[in-house]
């Protein structure tokens, strides 16, 4: 039996009062006169636990306002777009004029069903985040991979400003190779200048650092690109794509964005139409949740000084290596520079002999590997595929004395 029950059976049928009622069993006097009140209003349903929410709740955000949270939400999940609390608040305050903390969002999304609580899911406080200070001080690079609607797959690379989350250039390809990223890197830096770094995974066509020509000291196109302009090349560690977090992020945006589009693309021409569409709207106009104030990746972009590369960042950063080979038919030997072969002449007189081709960048070093002779020294013009020794070809033509 209850102690409300207990105390209303005291007071109507022992015949105590209501203070010694209050005395016999540790409550309040005000306490027992208020059940009293309510047992004589309600019966023995004043027995039942009430509950203790308010009769009025003055602070509460309009039913109008509540209707606008939900269909905010409704329309940016359609278009694929972020449609979390602190988002939502952003839209309310700039384009409806109505200022609503995200925590209240968040709970007015709860209870009308809209979020699941994930209790396991890891706290952000738990990462270790980094972030450029400057625009063009962190480029980072990615690809992915996107199914057309006619089945065929192709892969979308991207280039994405750390600092400003800024989408620096965005682009479809039937497949990414080294080329084309050196392509795409270089028509970002003419737009938007050359950054201090870059920052990739060990995808081949970024790196080939953990290959067997990487080993031996060797360079792709990419790396070579990077190295001419003197900016510092960044790679997370294998295995490891946390480090490339914001471009992973940035393509998860895109790539829910481009499923709620209808139809879905069917060739590469109406993919990179998408595409163009989507790098409007993230830069321009959606609000970014990382950013200060979620003010757009576009205004912020433009609103802070840019970084550059720094004089002497890679002045010690040579590749060295030792080559063995041997001198082909034709008199030459073939070094791959910056993903592309050269063949370095020396002559046919040395065919078959076994050479050691020391390598400091683009600077050649070719010696006999059995006498040590010094066969030929250059340095590589990246612009050519033959090296040629200088020495006329062919035989040489006698010349007639002149006439006495």
């Amino acid at each position: 039996m209850s102690k409300a029950r207990l105390i209303i059976t005291a007071i109507t049928i022992q015949g105590l009062s209501q203070a010694e009622a209050a005395r016999t069993y540790g409550v309040s006097k005000g306490w027992v006169s208020k059940l009293m009140t309510r047992w004589r209003r309600e019966g023995d349903a004043a027995l039942e636990p009430h509950s203790r929410r308010p009769h009025r709740t003055p602070n509460a955000i309009p039913a109008q306002t509540v209707e606008l949270i939900l269909t905010l939400r409704e329309q940016l999940t359609e278009k694929g777009l972020d449609a979390g609390a602190q988002t939502i608040a952003w839209h309310l305050q700039h384009h409806h004029g109505s200022v609503v903390s995200p925590a209240t969002i968040w709970r007015t999304l709860r209870r009308a069903g809209l979020i699941e609580l994930e209790p396991k899911k890891r706290p952000k406080a738990s990462y270790i985040r980094f972030e450029a200070d400057l625009p063009n001080q962190c480029w980072q690079s990615d690809f992915t991979h996107y199914r057309l609607a006619n089945g065929s797959n192709t892969e979308i690379l991207s280039w994405l400003d750390d600092c400003t989350r800024f989408a620096i250039s965005l682009t479809a390809h039937k497949a990414v190779t080294t080329p084309i990223v050196v392509a795409t890197f270089r028509l970002a830096a003419e737009k938007h200048g050359n950054p201090a770094s870059t920052l990739t995974d060990n995808g081949m066509v970024f790196t080939v650092k953990h290959s067997g020509f990487g080993r031996r000291g060797g360079r792709n196109a990419f790396e070579a690109e990077l190295r001419n302009r003197n900016i510092v090349q960044k790679n997370g560690s294998p295995s490891h794509p946390q480090t490339q977090g914001k471009v992973e992020r940035f393509q998860q945006t895109m790539k829910n964005w481009l499923r709620a589009h209808d139809p879905q693309p069917a060739t590469l021409e109406e993919l990179q139409l998408l595409l163009d569409q989507f790098a409007e709207e993230y830069n321009e106009r959606r609000p970014h949740r990382s950013l200060p104030h979620h003010s757009t990746p576009a205004a912020r972009y433009l609103a802070l000084p840019k970084d550059s590369p720094r004089a002497g960042a890679r002045d010690a950063d040579n590749h060295t290596r030792v080559r063995h080979d041997r001198v082909d038919t034709t008199g030459c030997i073939t070094l791959r520079v910056a993903g592309r072969l050269h063949h370095i002449g020396i002559s046919r007189t040395h065919t078959g002999t076994h050479v050691l081709v020391l390598v400091n960048d683009l600077d050649v070093t070719i010696i006999n590997a059995a006498t040590g002779e010094l066969l030929r020294e250059l340095t590589i013009d990246t612009s050519r595929d033959y090296q040629p020794t200088g020495r006329p070809r062919g035989p040489q033509k006698r010349r007639k004395p002149p006439n006495q």
